[in-house]
C-alpha cells in the first residue's frame, strides 16, 4: 500500500552556511564598518547583534536572503522581539523544524475535508499518509502545497510504492 511522511526538517549545514555567509558579508560591507554586527547560532536559535533597530532590520534582511539561496524557506524562521539597552541591541531568531501537535492535527482535519481516499495518522513529529493509488497520494501533496492554513515549510519523504 503506497504511503508517504509528512515532515517539516531544514538542514542544519546549510543553515551555518547562510550564517557564515551573512557574517562575511557583514564584515566587507561599508555601512556596518566599525560596528560589532554578527549573527551566532546556537542550536535552533540565531542571535543577532548590533547598535541599533535598524541595523538589525538590515541584518534580517541579508539572512533572510542567505537563507533562501542555500534552499531554506524563511516561514521557518520565528522573530522575537529586539531587546538591549545603550549600545548593544540583541535579537533571537527561533528555527522551528518538526510538526508540533497542533500543527499535525491541523493537516490530518485538511486532508479529511478534502474526501480523499486516503488515511492519515499522527506519529510523533509527522504525519504518515497511507492510501490505495499512488494518485491519491499526489492529490495530498499538491492539496497540502496549495494550502495557506499550514505556517511552516512542508516535506514528503519516506514515499513507499
Amino acid at each position: 500500500m503506497p504511503a508517504f511522511d509528512i515532515v517539516s526538517e531544514i538542514d542544519k549545514h546549510e543553515l551555518t552556511n547562510a550564517v557564515d555567509q551573512t557574517n562575511r558579508e557583514v564584515a566587507n560591507r561599508f555601512d556596518f564598518r566599525g560596528t560589532d554586527v554578527k549573527v551566532e547560532q546556537s542550536d535552533k536559535t540565531l542571535i543577532m547583534h548590533a547598535d541599533s533597530d535598524f541595523q538589525l532590520d538590515q541584518l534580517q534582511d541579508i539572512l533572510r536572503a542567505k537563507l533562501v539561496k542555500r534552499g531554506i524557506e524563511i516561514s521557518c524562521l520565528e522573530v522575537k522581539d529586539s531587546v538591549g539597552n545603550g549600545k548593544m541591541r540583541k535579537q533571537d531568531i527561533v528555527v522551528r523544524e518538526g510538526l508540533d501537535k497542533d500543527l499535525c492535527r491541523k493537516v490530518v482535519k485538511i486532508v479529511k475535508q478534502s474526501k480523499a481516499k486516503v488515511q492519515a495518522a499522527i506519529q510523533g513529529e509527522s504525519v504518515r499518509i497511507t492510501g490505495k493509488k499512488r494518485d491519491d497520494l499526489q492529490g495530498v501533496m499538491a492539496l497540502l502545497r496549495d494550502n495557506d492554513e499550514v505556517d511552516m515549510p512542508l516535506q514528503f519523504n519516506n514515499f513507499r510504492d
